[in-house]
């Protein structure tokens, strides 16, 4: 994106800040909408700017949620018991460990073969299936405060599954805690704090890169991107968790299905 297309910039910004916290793929889409607009592709950094723009957002609304699970992980230090706060960081940490040493195993795989449009029309599909289920027949009696170890370590392996495009890794994570008894807004709460480290690893390994390689970067697009991402993303979260026990798991899934469909159409 050394040739910055403007109308790209704005579109990939709202199509990452908006998919990023829904059950439909943020990764998927960022490979899907340049495929089928005939885009070129965006480049590393600039889906790095847009990953560090939801993870902005995810930060800003979470803030109070954030400073009081710290504060109470420091306390336990001077003798305070652990605390449903203190206990849900840990179980963030614990979570993400899954995730982390799949992603070091299988970056080259996940870079290559797994983004292909059939893959992702597979997947999209059939985790879409999968979120119904644990919509339709998940408890949704339990709340965060209420998850055990076994609870946390089944959602954090979930989101080993959504290396695979089309997966998506809020997706997951919902389903996950659905299985498991969460409500609704339980699970999607849960998904939306595991996502702070995760986007936080994987947007610190591909800075990485793109510093050993010395890749060149339109930094106005980025800066652009990254405010646009993150304004989206912290609205999604908003009205996602406003209107979930309203509209259910339902739409999701039905756009999930179509849109996989009308993949193979076009692709197969």
């Amino acid at each position: 994106m050394l040739d910055v297309d403007w109308l790209q910039v704005f579109a990939l910004s709202l199509v990452q800040g908006i998919t990023e916290f829904l059950p439909v793929s943020s990764s998927a889409h960022l490979i899907l909408v340049p495929k089928l607009l005939g885009w070129s592709d965006q480049g590393l950094a600039f889906d790095v700017a847009l990953h560090l723009g939801t993870l902005l957002a995810v930060l800003a609304y979470f803030r109070r949620d954030l400073q009081k699970m710290i504060r109470d992980f420091f306390l336990t230090f001077k003798g305070v018991p652990l605390s449903a706060d203190a206990k849900l960081l840990w179980g963030i940490g614990f979570a993400t460990i899954p995730v982390g040493l799949a992603g070091l195993l299988l970056k080259d795989t996940v870079a290559t073969t797994l983004r292909s449009p059939l893959v992702i029309a597979a997947a999209t599909i059939i985790f879409g299936l999968v979120l119904w289920l644990a919509d339709r027949y998940g408890r949704q009696q339990r709340a965060t405060a209420e998850m055990n170890w076994k609870d946390i370590f089944f959602i954090g392996s979930g989101q080993v599954l959504a290396l695979i495009p089309g997966t998506s890794r809020s997706g997951v994570t919902l389903t996950a805690g659905l299985a498991r008894g969460l409500t609704r807004e339980s699970a999607a709460r849960f998904s939306f704090l595991l996502s702070i480290p995760v986007i936080t690893l994987a947007a610190g390994f591909e800075t990485l890169t793109i510093i050993k390689k010395q890749i060149v970067v339109p930094w106005t697009a980025l800066g652009v991107g990254l405010v646009l991402s993150a304004i989206s993303g912290y609205a999604c979260i908003h009205f996602f968790l406003k209107l979930l026990n309203k509209i259910g798991m339902g739409p999701f899934v039905l756009y999930r299905v179509t849109l996989g469909l009308v993949l193979f159409f076009v692709f197969v």
